[in-house]
């Protein structure tokens, strides 16, 4: 894949603001959730490099490489906790919006696991990772895990 650009040259400053963004909304709810959220809204989306970035952050983190493999089959695989199933399916629904607005029982999962204000942090990081795939496939990125870091740092 080749770059069309890059939009932390071309726009470093709303970058380094969306960066930052993201950063506090991913610190909003514990880590090991939010990489399993952002590895399957990139599933559905197909963004390779943020199932590349994702992965690699989740078995830094410490998560197993079977629960990564199965993401994509969450609903069938025994190894996800409520909690866990319930943000998926709201990653889903939300995901695909496009394809009908049936995310009712998605919500009722997640009002069951998440409190309100655990409800909006999901929300917004589902937001954020959909947002990061427009980018990353809209502009054919590939940044390997370690410089994603440093881009991190620099926003921090």
């Amino acid at each position: 894949m080749t770059a069309k650009l890059n939009p932390y040259a071309v726009a470093p400053q709303l970058m380094k603001n969306w960066t930052g963004t993201s950063m506090a909304v991913a610190a909003s709810l514990e880590s090991s959730l939010i990489e399993l959220v952002k590895i399957r809204a990139s599933q559905i989306n197909g963004c390779a490099n943020c199932i590349n970035m994702h992965t690699a952050e989740a078995r830094a983190k410490g998560e197993t490489e079977q629960r990564i493999y199965l993401l994509s089959a969450w609903r069938e695989a025994p190894c996800y906790t409520d909690r866990e199933r319930a943000a998926l399916g709201w990653t889903d629904a939300l995901t695909r919006l496009s394809e009908g607005h049936a995310h009712e029982g998605a919500y009722e999962a997640l009002r069951a696991q998440f409190t309100e204000e655990e409800q909006v942090n999901l929300t917004l990081m589902i937001n954020v990772i959909n947002g990061w795939n427009r980018l990353a496939v809209g502009f054919g990125l590939w940044i390997e895990p370690e410089a994603a870091k440093a881009l991190q740092k620099a926003a921090a």
